[in-house]
């Protein structure tokens, strides 16, 4: 499985300017971005959906608990599958899962990423060239058909699992692009002064580097969230979704299975289907967004 490099997609700041400036002026500019609010609205909506629905449905999602096929009415708001399922239980939980999926493969491929790219941008020869060829393994490992191997030995497949599995195959690309922005900012005037005052490379990532990407890292975070859940998603639908649970994937894959489309079951698969949709072209949205608010250039157009 391969994705699309979303370098272009996201510019990094100019570090010139004071941090508290940056904030401020990237506030101002944000509370009046109409295509962040929109895309962080978005999120918030299926962000309290996956939190508070759980709570609120006590009905198990994959437990037979009315008539099958009932269309939504005031008991099942969004029907029943063929075997009597709960559709809203399902929903729910799904959205729940997307998240978790979003924020656990998501933030471990940042992590990754971060530390490759920060250490061989800044490190440069020999470190760098091992990372690098480190990073250029990872990216062409036929990855769908690793986990076909993976899941052929597991007989339970968990959330967590496939976020491990997807975290660690996702970090590429942004480890490339973190190196890209270290290398320009390593020769900077104040990362040279750090370094003739003995501080050490650790600290001079952390306390001079970093946050003058904070605003592209957190971009690229962001990318990383929505492409994770468009990943789980589609492994959902293919079969390798996990066995211990639901997804919005997975409902899909089972609507798929047993015909829902042919039986005219649209309560099954248009949710799923719709909040997928919704929540990674919100999060797409809300990063030209916040681009838009980062980028002076931009703020222009």
């Amino acid at each position: 499985m391969t994705t699309t490099d979303p370098i272009t997609a996201i510019t990094a700041p100019d570090p010139g300017t004071p941090p508290v400036t940056v904030r401020r002026e990237a506030l101002y500019f944000a509370v009046r971005n109409g295509k962040l609010l929109l895309g962080a609205g978005i999120v918030t909506i299926f962000l309290l959906i996956g939190i508070i629905g759980p709570f609120l449905v006590d009905r198990p999602p994959m437990e037979y608990v009315g008539q099958p096929m009932m269309p939504p009415d005031g008991e099942y708001w969004l029907g029943t599958t063929t075997f009597g399922q709960d559709v809203l239980a399902q929903f729910v939980h799904g959205v729940r899962n997307a998240f978790v999926v979003g924020l656990l493969a998501g933030g471990l491929a940042a992590l990754i990423g971060m530390v490759i790219g920060f250490v061989a941008g800044y490190r440069g020869g020999l470190v760098d060239e091992i990372l690098n060829m480190l990073t250029n393994v990872v990216l062409v490992i036929p990855t769908l058909a690793v986990l076909l191997i993976i899941n052929a030995y597991l007989g339970i497949r968990s959330v967590g699992m496939q976020a491990l599995f997807i975290g660690l195959t996702s970090w590429p690309w942004v480890a490339r692009a973190i190196r890209a922005q270290t290398f320009s900012l390593r020769s900077r005037d104040f990362v040279d002064l750090a370094r003739l005052s003995g501080v050490r490379t650790g600290k001079i990532i952390l306390r001079e580097i970093a946050p003058n990407m904070s605003s592209y890292l957190f971009m690229t975070f962001i990318l990383l969230f929505g492409s994770s859940i468009l990943i789980a998603s589609s492994l959902d639908f293919i079969g390798l979704g996990p066995t211990d649970g639901v997804s919005l994937g997975v409902m899909l894959n089972h609507a798929n299975q047993w015909s829902a489309l042919h039986l005219g079951l649209w309560w099954w698969f248009i949710p799923p289907g719709a909040a997928i949709t919704a929540i990674v072209g919100a999060l797409y949205v809300a990063n030209v967004g916040l681009d838009e608010v980062f980028n002076p250039k931009l703020r222009e157009l």
